[in-house]
């Protein structure tokens, strides 16, 4: 993972981001320096022949991550942090067996105390190795998952694993320089669900629904019905 001084300039505000999309990551490289990159959402572990699953590789079940041959060679050495404001989930509102199917409402996650989220992800770097050793590097990531809280189990019953600030060094750190990697039994513990009263679940407009909007709008609080 290469720094690039114009990564800042690179980024602009996004509120509609599909699987596939760019997004920044934090990781921490070789010399255990830590960087801002540019990752590809939906992981592409090295050994694969081409890129056409990643879309498949969006998310990591905190339970098998350990066990899945696309996620655990990146457990102890490729770690990250993908930083955002929060997240969509989708929830089915005012069924009952005798009503007719109603569409999900989209909700939108986000932290009580209007700090960023600091989501645990698994990175990869994968090149295409029919075009030798001059092929570009593809950087590509997912996002680790855990079950529900007991604010998010109305929604879904899984959730991203959020991490507090003082775990942040732990979950980055996988050696390198002078640093010794953050055991796995650590990791472990880390990939739990957050605190129930850290995140806050908006009802927001279906716009979302559509990946062509993309406006701060759509993550404006509404009330059902509106």
């Amino acid at each position: 993972m290469e720094p690039n001084p114009q990564l800042f300039d690179e980024f602009h505000p996004n509120f509609n981001v599909p699987p596939t999309t760019r997004i920044a990551a934090v990781a921490q490289d070789s010399q255990g320096a830590r960087k801002l990159g540019r990752f590809k959402w939906g992981l592409v572990p090295n050994w694969a022949k081409d890129t056409s699953g990643s879309a498949r590789c969006i998310n990591a079940r905190s339970e098998t991550v350990l066990e899945k041959p696309s996620f655990r060679t990146s457990v102890p050495a490729k770690r990250c942090i993908i930083p955002m404001d929060g997240f969509y989930e989708w929830q089915t509102i005012g069924v009952t067996a005798s009503s007719p199917p109603k569409p999900k409402q989209p909700v939108y996650v986000t932290r009580q105390d209007g700090r960023p989220l600091a989501v645990a992800g698994l990175w990869a770097s994968w090149r295409d190795r029919s075009l030798g050793d001059s092929a570009p590097w593809l950087h590509s990531c997912c996002v680790i998952t855990t079950q529900a809280n007991d604010t998010m189990s109305p929604i879904h019953d899984r959730m991203p694993v959020v991490l507090e600030a003082e775990d942040w060094d732990d979950w980055l750190n996988v050696g390198g320089g002078s640093h010794v990697a953050t055991p796995i039994e650590r990791i472990i513990e880390l990939m739990i669900p957050a605190d129930p009263s850290i995140l806050i679940p908006l009802w927001v407009s279906t716009g979302v629904n559509a990946v062509r909007n993309n406006h701060p709008d759509l993550i404006a609080p509404i009330k059902i019905g509106e």
